[in-house]
């Protein structure tokens, strides 16, 4: 790649605080932006650990026939539009108790769950008991960091 051709993707590429301005207004918690890099990181682990849910339809139908661990987690894109297509997940989860936290980009969270589409939410399912997938250590973190949050 030349140098010419490097300094076009830098120009394309968006910066954390450009995704954080297409955020939509109920996107909380939203992550800080080393805790996105974090969660991307986990979902290409868990992704190719086959413990993952990608999009709304699939999330859902996991939540009800409660496929759902202990230690689920769901992590949401803040910039779909129209807001319909998520509103409704936040109260569902906090029905099921699992933790969610929002990042900017369905782009990254898609490119991050291995597919080339955008991604609107992506659920990790979580390890049976006696059983952890090699990133366990981040996934309680990260489940740690969305459980601080309190809604307002």
């Amino acid at each position: 790649m030349s140098d010419e051709e490097a300094t076009l993707k830098k120009k394309d590429e968006k910066t954390y605080e450009d995704k954080c301005r297409a955020v939509s207004v109920i996107s909380q918690p939203l992550a800080s932006k080393k805790s996105t890099k974090k969660i991307h990181k986990l979902i290409k682990k868990a992704s190719q650990a086959k413990v993952v849910r990608r999009g709304v339809k699939e999330v859902i139908k996991a939540l009800r026939k409660n496929e759902i661990k202990k230690d689920s987690l769901c992590v949401i894109a803040g910039d779909i539009y129209p807001l319909d297509v998520i509103s409704h997940l936040p109260i569902l989860l906090e029905e099921k108790g699992v933790p969610y936290i929002f990042v900017p980009a369905k782009r990254d969270l898609g490119a991050a769950a291995g597919t080339k589409r955008p991604t609107s939410c992506v659920l990790l399912k979580g390890t049976e008991a006696g059983k952890s997938f090699e990133s366990q250590d981040l996934l309680d973190v990260i489940i740690s960091e969305a459980n601080d949050y309190t809604p307002k």
